[in-house]
């Protein structure tokens, strides 16, 4: 029997527990997930390691699963372009099932490895894309059949599990296993192994976009300013990063298309936007290398 489907024996009378007992229980395991990405903390560093030069080239992330691993896919890619302003033809997910299947799970498909298939390769995945494959179990179908094509296609492979040595996790270029063991309800993947799969996308996607220059410092300098939280965001990022009041800092934003980068260069380097902007041209879009020349 797989780890996460392994009845957990500490908690045989879950049903019977005072409700603080229960919800103490529920989140007390999930530092297990926490645990889980650390030990496999190298092998994410890895995959960063080895897609960095493949997307710098131009390729795209592609996120494959079903059921809660799918839909965490789909959310880590549509997070990308209002935090680091990546494209979004450049963040595609797939999710056994389709579109439908991230409000109301659609029976069967991810026992389709021929869709997992095809669903790729329409795709049309090349040598510089990465693709990450998603499943608790490590042996799902449908995702089994995206690896399968992705790897055919000569594109970068990522698998992610929760249970060691998974097909995913073999057939892939890079596996990294996610070894959370049983959970507190037996077989519900959606707890803590959910967890784990959130926190090493975040942990993959963010130290990729801080490799690709979307940061600097620690400051999220390539956001994509699409509502008023996020305006205002801009302009506190530019200050801090300035020193400019937010007199100074608005005005130079709105110049820009509040593009903070380039804001920072300008009111740093006290030239105009359009030097600011072929600074972080030359620079590959590095706040730190513009800053510097």
């Amino acid at each position: 029997m797989l780890n996460t489907e392994t009845p957990d024996g500490q908690h045989a009378a879950l049903d019977q527990y005072p409700t603080a007992d229960l919800v103490n229980a529920l989140v007390d395991d999930q530092f297990n997930a926490v645990r889980a990405v650390r030990a496999a903390s190298g092998q994410i560093a890895a995959a960063v390691t080895a897609a960095l030069p493949r997307i710098e080239a131009g390729g795209r992330l592609m996120y494959v699963g079903a059921g809660t691993s799918g839909r965490l896919g789909v959310l880590d890619s549509v997070e990308l372009y209002p935090t680091f302003s990546w494209p979004h033809e450049r963040a595609l997910a797939l999710l056994a099932g389709g579109i439908d299947a991230m409000f109301v799970a659609v029976e069967g498909a991810e026992d389709d490895s021929a869709q997992g298939a095809a669903d790729l390769c329409a795709l049309n995945p090349g040598r510089d894309d990465v693709v990450l494959l998603l499943a608790a179990s490590g042996a799902t179908p449908y995702v089994l059949g995206a690896l399968q094509a992705a790897t055919e296609a000569g594109a970068l492979t990522v698998g992610f599990a929760n249970n060691p040595d998974a097909p995913v996790v073999r057939g892939a270029q890079i596996g990294i296993t996610l070894d959370t063991g049983p959970e507190v309800i037996s077989g519900s993947t959606r707890l803590k192994a959910g967890t784990s799969q959130k926190i090493a996308l975040n942990t993959f996607s963010s130290a990729l976009m801080v490799r690709l220059h979307k940061v600097y410092g620690n400051l999220m300098v390539d956001l994509k300013p699409s509502n008023a939280k996020l305006v205002l965001r801009a302009v506190r990022l530019t200050m801090f990063a300035t020193g400019a009041d937010e007199a100074a800092a608005r005005a130079v934003l709105e110049q820009c298309d509040f593009h903070v980068k380039v804001a920072i260069v300008a009111l740093t380097k006290k030239t105009s936007i359009g030097q600011a902007r072929a600074l972080l041209d030359s620079a590959r879009g590095s706040v730190r290398d513009a800053l510097a020349a």
